[in-house]
């Protein structure tokens, strides 16, 4: 332990001899600090703060405090009383010395010495800062030499206003809070400028030992601790004794603030589409689709690295979340879905703006768990059939709704598909076909226009995980090999509300910096599917099925209401997609191992899901 304390002397003696002796020999200075630079590379210090989530009425609907739950402020935001308050009881000389104080560090040395153990640190502001942005709270000698190195840097560029922000900025307050604004806003539900200099004054107790001074388990040390302060400026006379006696006497009322944290099946999905968007604007996507699998880790690595920065810097994310819908999809699906081990997931979209405004992962949905609203990749069923058959048929053939097509048995090269119930109705209408969702017809029509035209219309909406393997006359019916989202295909269906145009629904309206500067914001066009005379004929199809046909148990009292009922085989799947004037929505039901569900067949709940959420 000698040898150390030795060695630190020595290297301290040195170091204090080449800043201030040598000051006459330039050269020799500037050789120090052309050294000392190529060892401590100082970076513009930037610390993390927390971001923002907010919804469609400008509420913050989360916070996203990764790596830290931090509000920085600026130095005139700092009230000078607490800056006052830390000089003080931190650094009495901190704008005296250039990073590190001499005679305080003699002191440290000598008592630690006698101790044969660290026991005083005399850590400069200046010198606190460095361990907390650079270095780790270890007690050794090694690290205090850093400690100074990097002080000393810091003084050299940064002035001491910029250095006095940084530290009330950094500074831990426990309870996962970091610098003053966060911790006035979690202490006392105030911003910092709206406390007393006694709330001051007791939030400046803490960060001197934060475990001690927590004042959750310890109010009265935190509150022992701000009276010495107190009195420590009263004795620099920088209050009176009257104003100190005052401050004392003011009663603390902490008023706890909880992190905001609300709809996680939504926030989740924001989260998720923020990557996608920084991929997108960066020239991430691009590079994904030509690199090679290794490439491919490296880029999602270096994709990743990106977006934490950006989280970090501080940023707020609008969306479009109306919480009204976001609450009445969350409350349905609960309540229509009282089966232990079925699941339900719903999306709706404002589709004349291409947003998501509401988003449900699950029954008991819990933040970063699997979403099925945008994660679970299932069979379509009969929903497949607006987009898949009868859009592209309509298009290519101009067909009239009541042209007749055969319904009866099919069976070709071994695929052999039957009707619900295996019905067999010989010809019927396209609007019979559609409404009562019949099955061979789809397959015959999709076989007149062939399998490809299809696809290639389907093509048009981007589904994922839609692969060639899936051109067969079998996907008609919704079979195919991996599936597809709620996201996805109620997204898909909004083309049947904008005259055959499709563009993708987002989540994210803008993200910006935490005063309002524009970083990301997607910039979609739309692409023109079908003919606004096709759009008008499945819209009528839409609308007779709620009517008249498989989902008529919703039918609404005003306004256009469509949709389209969709079924697996052994009733693995519900779904129901369907649109209103403003909103499209999509419900699917299931369980996440994929079972029969044929017991529920007859409550519909997918249908009355979707009527729930779509009525005022």
């Amino acid at each position: 332990m000698l040898t150390g304390y030795i060695i630190i002397a020595a290297l301290l003696s040195i170091f204090v001899t080449v800043v201030f002796v040598a000051g006459s020999e330039i050269n020799q200075v500037q050789g120090f600090h052309e050294v000392l630079e190529k060892k401590i590379h100082m970076k513009e210090i930037s610390l993390p703060q927390t971001s923002l989530i907010k919804a469609s009425n400008g509420t913050v609907v989360s916070e996203i405090s990764q790596p830290v739950n931090r509000i920085n402020l600026d130095s005139a935001d700092i009230p000078l009383f607490l800056k006052e308050l830390f000089v003080v009881s931190e650094d009495q000389h901190f704008y005296d010395h250039p990073g590190f104080d001499l005679p305080a560090i003699g002191r440290a040395l000598a008592i630690n010495m006698q101790s044969s153990d660290i026991k005083q640190g005399a850590s400069t502001i200046t010198q606190q800062l460095a361990r907390n942005l650079f270095l780790n709270t270890e007690k050794s000698y090694n690290r205090k030499l850093s400690e100074l190195l990097y002080a000393y840097e810091i003084e050299r560029n940064y002035s001491k206003e910029e250095i006095l922000e940084l530290y009330i900025n950094a500074i831990y307050f426990h309870n996962g809070v970091y610098g003053i604004e966060a911790a006035s806003q979690y202490y006392f539900q105030k911003q910092t400028k709206e406390l007393s200099k006694a709330e001051l004054a007791f939030l400046a107790s803490i960060p001197n030992n934060p475990s001690m001074y927590n004042p959750l388990k310890h109010f009265d040390k935190t509150k022992e601790r701000q009276e010495r302060l107190i009195d420590q400026l009263s004795k620099q006379e920088i209050i009176s004794l009257a104003e100190a006696e005052e401050m004392k006497n003011e009663s603390i009322h902490l008023n706890l603030r909880e992190h905001t944290d609300l709809y996680p099946d939504y926030v989740t999905f924001v989260e998720a589409e923020l990557t996608n968007l920084i991929a997108r604007q960066e020239g991430f996507d691009k590079k994904l689709v030509a690199a090679t699998e290794k490439e491919k880790e490296k880029l999602k690595s270096k994709l990743d690295k990106l977006v934490k920065e950006v989280i970090a810097s501080g940023i707020i994310i609008e969306t479009a979340l109306d919480t009204t819908i976001q609450e009445k999809a969350k409350v349905s699906i609960m309540n229509r879905l009282p089966y232990n081990d079925i699941e339900g997931a719903a999306v709706v979209i404002d589709h004349e703006k291409h947003q998501v405004v509401a988003l449900v992962g699950g029954k008991q949905y819990q933040k970063y768990d699997f979403n099925r609203g945008f994660q679970a990749y299932r069979q379509p069923g009969s929903a497949i059939k607006p987009l898949l058959v009868y859009g592209p048929y309509l298009e290519r053939t101009n067909a009239s709704l009541q042209k007749k097509v055969n319904a009866g048995s099919y069976c070709k090269n071994g695929y052999c598909p039957k009707n619900y119930g295996g019905g067999v109705y010989g010809m019927v209408s396209l609007e019979r076909a559609f409404i009562y969702s019949y099955n061979t017809p789809a397959v015959r029509l999709l076989e007149s226009i062939g399998v490809e035209n299809g696809f290639n219309d389907l093509a048009n909406f981007k589904f994922s995980k839609v692969t060639s393997s899936d051109h067969v006359l079998s996907a008609a019916l919704g079979g195919l090999s991996f599936g597809v989202t709620p996201l996805e295909l109620t997204s898909a269906y909004t083309t049947f509300a904008n005259d055959g145009r499709y563009q993708p629904s987002r989540a994210i309206k803008k993200v910006t910096t935490l005063d309002g500067k524009t970083l990301y914001s997607w910039n979609d066009s739309h692409v023109k599917i079908w003919s606004n005379g096709t759009t008008d004929k499945i819209r009528q199809l839409m609308k007779k099925t709620i009517q008249s046909g498989t989902a008529k148990k919703i039918h609404l009292s005003h306004g256009y209401a469509g949709g389209k009922t969709g079924t697996t085989n052994d009733y693995k799947d519900y779904w129901f997609i369907g649109l209103t004037d403003q909103y499209t929505a999509g419900i699917w039901i299931g369980k996440d191992k994929p079972e029969n569900m044929k017991s529920i067949q007859s409550a519909a709940p997918q249908q009355l899901i979707w009527k729930d959420i779509m009525t005022d």
